[in-house]
């Protein structure tokens, strides 16, 4: 790679650029083109445009934003946006030398982005997409106009980029976690019988958003039932409730898994959330930097195992941040990637959430999820309250 200009040494990137320029140049990648939200948020260092936060169609197209990145090249970053960006812009300038403002749909914004890589003169270069987050005219229009380009899929390259959080990201993931446990076990305490899942849902709404956190969803099981979803069931006595939600700070996930039930918990359903719970801390002992990502697979499945409930028993485990699974990949997943960090060592910053779920066929769908930040010497856990039975209609 050649020198850097030393008017690099003036600009200043919210990410690290040795570690993506280093990534970017194993997967032999000349130019990046980032087009998820998630990945453009990561790089514009949190920036997003709220107009198209919980939608992207607009007209016949959709809101597509492109951030264009040339390896070891910061100062020839562009970001191509929507017309009214330009008001978040005027505000507080984005940190690319280049923003393009007024992309008309997913066509307009892939030609801004061509038109960008011709200027740089990168338009017959290796060029590393998302293609899980490019529609198929925007990249159909890419081909036609680079004719020379290679494309190769930077999804991996992405991911490694943010597998390892700041301080700062770490604080919002905490934060995230710590206000979801609040909500929910200010929801059990709440509800009492008669109490519907619609009800209960809406209730956990309420108090996620009452304390400044984006509501993503809330699956929640009563009684024996295993059916996560709403529903006009109504809470009965003696019952266990599930209660898993999803909610995030400022764009980091927090997702984690409680328990309630309406009265005292009896011997059984003791002895059944401690079967959960040995599972958890077996994870939670093998998580530390250095370690094999596997190792935390394989400690929570022998606890697992070795259960006398092992048959209706689920252990997973994965990484989390701005996406609710992203790396470090620790085990093949029905989400539909394969564990592909299972041998790599676990570095201090990455995250991870640990679930135990089990699927009584008389008790009902008892589960933890905890969110597990892992550290130097082991792991802090986030947002750790509530692991136990928590009793409704206080």
């Amino acid at each position: 790679m050649s020198a850097k200009p030393e008017t690099l040494d003036r600009i200043g990137t919210p990410f690290d650029t040795d570690r993506l320029d280093t990534l970017m140049e194993e997967a032999g990648i000349d130019v990046l083109l980032a087009t998820s939200k998630h990945n453009v948020r990561y790089l514009l260092g949190g920036r997003r445009f709220l107009f198209f936060s919980t939608m992207e169609a607009a007209g016949h197209s959709r809101y597509l934003p492109v951030l264009v990145y040339r390896r070891g090249r910061p100062d020839q970053a562009a970001y191509v946006g929507h017309g009214m960006e330009r008001y978040d812009n005027e505000n507080a300038p984005f940190w690319t030398p280049a923003f393009r403002p007024g992309a008309a749909g997913s066509l307009g914004a892939a030609a801004m982005a061509a038109d960008e890589l011709a200027r740089t003169g990168c338009a017959a270069g290796r060029i590393g997409i998302e293609p899980g987050f490019l529609p198929t005219d925007a990249h159909a229009l890419l081909r036609d106009r680079l004719e020379g380009a290679r494309f190769i899929d930077a999804t991996g390259v992405l991911e490694r980029l943010r597998a390892v959080k700041t301080p700062d990201e770490r604080a919002k993931l905490k934060a995230a976690s710590e206000r979801i446990t609040e909500a929910m076990l200010a929801t059990i305490a709440w509800a009492r019988e008669g109490t519907t899942k619609h009800e209960i849902i809406e209730r956990l709404r309420v108090e996620e958003v009452g304390r400044g956190l984006e509501f993503d969803y809330c699956l929640l099981t009563l009684g024996a039932s295993h059916n996560r979803a709403g529903s006009g069931q109504a809470w009965a006595p003696g019952e266990v409730l599930s209660i898993d939600s999803g909610g995030n700070c400022d764009g980091y996930i927090g997702d984690l898994a409680r328990m309630g039930v309406l009265g005292e918990p009896d011997a059984e359903l003791e002895d059944l959330l401690a079967e959960i719970e040995a599972a958890q801390q077996a994870a939670f002992a093998a998580v530390r930097a250095g370690a094999p990502g596997g190792a935390v697979i394989a400690a929570g499945e022998a606890a697992r195992r070795s259960g006398p409930n092992a048959a209706c028993v689920d252990f997973v485990a994965h990484g989390m941040g701005l996406v609710s699974h992203e790396a470090p990949f620790l085990m093949n997943h029905s989400v539909g990637y394969a564990g592909v960090d299972a041998d790599r060592p676990l570095e201090a910053g990455m995250v991870l959430s640990v679930e135990t779920t089990m699927e009584h066929p008389r008790r009902g769908y008892i589960k933890l999820e905890d969110t597990v930040a892992v550290t130097s010497g082991g792991y802090e856990l986030f947002g750790e309250a509530g692991r136990g039975w928590n009793r409704g209609g206080l």
